[in-house]
This record gives C-alpha cells, structure tokens and sequence, in this order.
C-alpha cells in the first residue's frame, strides 16, 4: 500500500492509503471533477517528501565519506531540467481555431519546485555557480533561470558534453569541482565527467550506477535543493547560508 497525501485548494488537506491502481483512478477522477488545483504527492519507502526535508546530520550521514569529499571541493553545480528539476511530465496546451483558420497554436507549460528554488538561490548567494543543460527548448525554462540567477543556460542540447565542457571553461573550474545532477541516459557522459555525479531518487538505474550519490527526493520535488544542502553541509557553509535566505 501507498500513501497518497492529497491536497486540495479549496479543501483542505486530506490522506488517504491507496493501491497504486487506485491511487491513479482518483487522481484521474480528480483531475477531470474539479477545477480547483490539485497536488499529489506520493510518500513511497526511501523516497520521503519536499516538506520532510532532511536534516544536516540525516543528509551527511546518508553521503559516503567519498561523495562529502567531494562535496567539499565544489563550486559549480550543472543540472539537467525535464525529470530534475521538473518531475518530467511534458504539458503542451493548444488553442481552438475556426475551421480553415490555421493550425492551432501550442504552448508548453512546466512545473518548477518552489524548494529547488530557494536551493539555487542560496547556491548564488553562496558563490556557487549553477546551470542548466537540457535537450529540451523552453522559453518557460530560460525565465526560470533568469529568475534564479543561473549563469550558464545551454537549452535544446542533443548531446551535452559540448555545453558541459563550455561551462566548465567559462566557470574556470576544473571538472572535479563540478557537481551534475541529472535523471536519465543522456546525463552517463556528464555523470561519468563531474567530480560529483547525482541522480535523482525516481532516475534511471543505469545512471544511478554511474553516479556517485542518489538523492532522498525524486526529480521536480526538490531533489536539487538536496544537493545544495549536501554541498554547502559538507563544506561547513550552511548555518552561514540559513540567515541569507531568511526574508
């Protein structure tokens, strides 16, 4: 059985257990019988939730003595964003037209984690460099970076390593001082480059086998924020840190 923490804008919050079968049935049925905004969460063993964000000893403890070595030694994080920092659904929309009028316009919508956010937010306060390297154009994904500050933002990458290597140039790091974080089979080349390679909970077994740590939280729902968390901890940063993001 899995837990379903279901919230729901206009009413509250409600948990309910249910099978996976039925966990999807009523999220469908949800979907399609309201209009209010709907948040799933799935708390699924190993995998706990953004709001039980762990703490500076659970984070250390779970790293292997290796990867806070490494840890230590970073000053750019690289990140790739469908499936990492997104939780890698794909919503395109399109409009109505007037028969004969043209084809319809579609647009692309994505869902960032407001806790990722603030983790790369932090990480430029921090002095630590950030970017995004995705296979995907997105004009939603290059507003995203801007937000947050990225310096390096590579979008429609067929294959990364060219945009991995330009920003380590650009960064002047060396590659052991570069964290990448990533989810599927397109991220093995620059996992098996970065001096810390990461993938997310819910990532591709074979990338996980090619990276040095797997994050607690899956792509989109602050697995990120984890990584910045596990980089500053390591480098005795983060209570130095926490003031900064204070409002």
């Amino acid at each position: 059985m899995d837990e379903l923490e279901l919230t729901l804008d206009e009413e509250g919050l409600r948990i309910m257990r249910l099978s996976r079968v039925h966990l999807l049935q009523r999220a469908r049925s949800l979907r399609y019988a309201s209009h209010a905004p709907v948040e799933l969460r799935v708390n699924s063993p190993g995998v706990p939730s953004a709001a039980s964000s762990a703490s500076h000893d659970s984070i250390v403890s779970l790293a292997p003595h290796d990867v806070v070595s490494r840890a230590r030694k970073i000053k750019l994080f690289l990140m790739d964003v469908d499936g990492t920092l997104t939780d890698g659904g794909v919503c395109l929309a399109s409009t109505t037209t007037a028969e004969g009028s043209g084809e319809p316009a579609v647009t692309e919508m994505k869902v960032f984690s407001a806790h990722d956010g603030q983790g790369l937010s932090l990480a430029h306060t921090m002095g630590i460099q950030t970017g995004f390297i995705t296979g995907r154009s997105s004009p939603a994904v290059a507003r995203r970076a801007q937000e947050l500050k990225v310096g390096f933002v590579f979008l429609g990458q067929a294959k990364k390593i060219e945009a991995f290597e330009e920003c380590v140039k650009r960064a002047g790091v060396t590659e052991n001082e570069v964290a990448y974080l990533g989810d599927d089979l397109p991220d093995i080349p620059l996992a098996r480059r970065a001096g810390l390679a990461i993938c997310v909970a819910d990532g591709a077994p074979e990338l996980a086998a090619a990276c040095h740590f797997r994050t607690r939280l899956p792509g989109g729902h602050g697995a990120a924020r984890e990584v910045v968390e596990l980089i500053l901890k390591a480098q005795d940063r983060w209570e130095k840190a926490v003031p900064q993001a204070l409002a």
